[in-house]
């Protein structure tokens, strides 16, 4: 009886080597998982940067030595800020609804305003406002 070589994943030549190998070279190796991935980690991809320009326009409003900002909904919209993406919400005894982009966060207040405020580390692991 004869052994039929097995075949690479991707591009289908024989491959040789260790009995558990499935692909001819890390080439190939490569185009079959990015292929396998692809859908799935073009939807994540696109959101993550979209969060990290989010916090990254926050963050480029406060200077260090700012804790606060006010700036209105228009010139937020104006620099590419997308209100539909956050990481998390904090609500405060008061009621009011703090979004994030990680360790950035904004509090709609009257009039199309927003107080743009930068997290405070709690105990090495969560931020706070």
């Amino acid at each position: 009886m004869e052994i039929q070589p097995k075949k690479c994943l991707a591009c289908g030549k024989p491959v040789r080597g260790r009995s558990d190998k499935k692909f001819c070279d890390d080439y190939c190796r490569n185009v079959y998982n990015n292929k396998a991935k692809g859908a799935h980690s073009s939807l994540i991809r696109n959101i993550n940067n979209i969060l990290k320009k989010n916090r990254n326009l926050l963050a480029s409003l406060l200077s260090q030595e700012q804790e606060t900002i006010k700036i209105e909904r228009e010139k937020l919209s104006g620099l590419g800020f997308r209100f539909g993406y956050f990481t998390h919400q904090y609500t405060t005894k008061k009621e009011a609804t703090y979004f994030f982009c990680y360790d950035y966060g904004y509090l709609p207040i009257d009039n199309g305003w927003f107080l743009v405020v930068k997290g405070k580390k709690l105990k090495d692991k969560d931020y706070l406002f």
